[in-house]
């Protein structure tokens, strides 16, 4: 079978040297580029109100290198598991990386889950090994899980002090550990663990289709394999400063605000605390940020809610954006005010950003702009054949590029199922006009998309089928305003009961993370299906809407 792809262009494995060893923690915490110092600040955590942590690339090696020896000391190996459970702060880095260095692999995760949802990811992952803080290992203790395969907490703030909690850990046989005197303890000198580029890495968790989150996971050439985005949506320069407005924990900010411009020895900078539209602004003055990036709800709030210009960020160069589709109003009134373009990517949990705008072609509204050299990518029928300009077809990725993920966790028929004649199946649409500009068309399936979340919506349903006035339900997105979109439920209530709102949606704040709760709920008599039994989802938006 012949596809456009073989036209001479050159493989991924052609464009990027991929060596047989190589550590993220390394190749992250002490950078091989030129005309750099150590002292450098590595990464900054502005605290809001609370003071501002700042760690240079000499402190974060050295406090890495520590984390790595004390994990080792507690008996991990490499491939054992450590679920971090952080908000951002100096911490996250430092735990990540000295993870890695050890050749165990990382689990981030989000701080706005429920402790029965941690619990299933604990349990799944098979993790050792929990850093958190006091108040989220509490949320996980209330849960009383068993965390059967849990052996140590280290708590990054105060140790617990009451017997309440003494005797939840106890309980659960784990140990709880002070992460500052876990360190102080230990060596600042590189941990003897050698890794190859294919050894797995990090372990991140997505929206699955069974009503639970899977996991994907990544070996460490997966950082090399996402260096095509600094020549193709970055647009790096000496001393830059790369403010991020989302979490460590996020696939996206994980990537483009911590490993990408540390391995090139930039300086990073996030937040940690309420936020409104005009923090991200003020952020940007305070630290002489160069480059911004957001999800296109931040750009759509400084727009609407606040008189920012240019002239209030002066050291502001480039703009960047991704997670949901940014409208043309947005990126036009963007660049009226702050005389800037937004660069916008797709990407996802399994290969990061693989198309994307860059300065070197002029950006075309509404487009996703182009595959970034280095990744090899097709728009495939469902004969597995390239299809022609304007047609619609499947984005397709060689399962040569190095920054493709390994597997899904645990899951081989999954990951089997989504590879096939030398291709990953992305399960993403999209067309490419004559100029070689695509042009997204989204996902056969019903992934929520809702404020930059990915949001399966089996994961919603499973929660709301288990209350007791619930006999079914279905979980949507409803647009509300142009590329702004709700998280929705549909109910049908058991045996005639009254439902109320408002008590769903308390139940569903206890079961789910505050992005996954429903903000509108639907009583129905019954749903629309096939003649198969299942749902038509878009007739039904339909219904409830007229």
């Amino acid at each position: 079978m012949k596809t456009s792809a073989d036209n001479g262009r050159k493989r991924p494995t052609e464009l990027i040297n991929i060596p047989e060893y190589f550590n993220i923690g390394n190749a992250c915490t002490d950078p091989c580029v030129t005309d750099f110092s150590m002292s450098q600040a590595a990464v900054i955590v502005d605290q809001s109100h609370q003071h501002t942590q700042t760690l240079s690339y000499t402190e974060l090696n050295e406090q890495s290198n520590r984390f790595a020896h004390a994990i080792s000391h507690l008996g991990l190996k490499k491939a054992d598991r450590v679920m971090l459970w952080l908000p951002n702060g100096i911490e996250f880095p430092i735990t990540f990386f000295g993870t890695l260095k050890l050749g165990a692999i990382a689990v981030p995760t989000s701080t706005l889950l429920t402790g029965e949802e941690l619990d299933y990811l604990v349990t799944d992952s098979g993790s050792r090994i929990l850093v958190t803080t006091q108040h989220l290992w509490q949320r996980l203790v209330s849960f009383r899980s068993k965390l059967s395969t849990l052996e140590h907490v280290i708590l990054i703030d105060d140790l617990m002090t009451n017997e309440d909690s003494h005797s939840d850990t106890a309980n659960l046989n784990i140990k709880a550990t002070s992460f500052k005197d876990l360190l102080a303890q230990r060596p600042i000198s590189a941990i003897n663990s050698q890794t190859k580029a294919n050894d797995p890495a990090y372990l991140v968790y997505t929206s699955g289709t069974t009503g639970y989150p899977k996991g994907v996971l990544h070996a460490h050439r997966a950082l090399l394999g996402r260096t095509p985005s600094a020549n193709y949506w970055f647009n790096y320069e000496k001393n830059d400063r790369v403010l991020h407005s989302g979490k460590f924990n996020w696939t996206y900010v994980l990537g483009t605000a911590l490993m990408d411009p540390l391995f090139l020895g930039k300086t990073v900078i996030v937040y940690e605390g309420d936020s409104h539209a005009d923090t991200w602004p003020k952020l940007i003055s305070k630290h002489q940020c160069t480059i911004f990036i957001g999800v296109p709800t931040i750009y759509r709030q400084i727009i609407q809610k606040t008189t920012f210009t240019a002239s209030d960020t002066p050291s502001l160069k480039h703009c960047m954006c991704a997670g949901e589709h940014l409208s043309d109003e947005i990126l036009g009134a963007w660049k009226q005010r702050f005389e800037l373009d937004i660069y916008e990517a797709i990407g996802m949990s399994e290969c990061s950003y693989y198309l994307s705008h860059h300065i070197g072609r002029s950006i075309r509204a509404g487009s996703a702009g182009f595959p970034q050299p280095g990744h090899h990518i097709e728009l495939l029928d469902k004969d597995m054949h390239a299809v022609e300009d304007e047609q619609e077809g499947m984005l397709c990725i060689g399962l040569d590029d190095p920054g493709l993920f390994i597997e899904y966790w645990k899951l081989p028929e999954v990951t089997q199922a989504s590879r096939q004649s030398n291709y990953f199946l992305t399960g993403d649409y999209a067309r490419r006009d004559k100029d070689g500009y695509f042009w997204f068309l989204g996902r056969k399936d019903d992934i929520i998309n809702s404020f930059g979340f990915r949001i399966s919506p089996h994961e919603i349903e499973r929660v709301i089928k288990t209350h007791p006035q619930i006999a079914d339900c279905v979980a949507m997105e409803e647009t509300i305003a142009k590329d702004k979109n709700l998280v929705v439920i549909c109910v049908i209530a058991k045996d005639n009961q009254v439902i109320k709102t408002s008590q769903l949606i308390t139940f569903s704040m206890q079961h789910l993370a505050v992005y996954k709760v429903p903000k509108k709920v639907y009583v129905v008599k019954n749903f629309p299906r096939t003649a198969n039994g299942k749902v038509i989802r878009k007739q039904l938006l339909v219904d409830i809407n007229t």
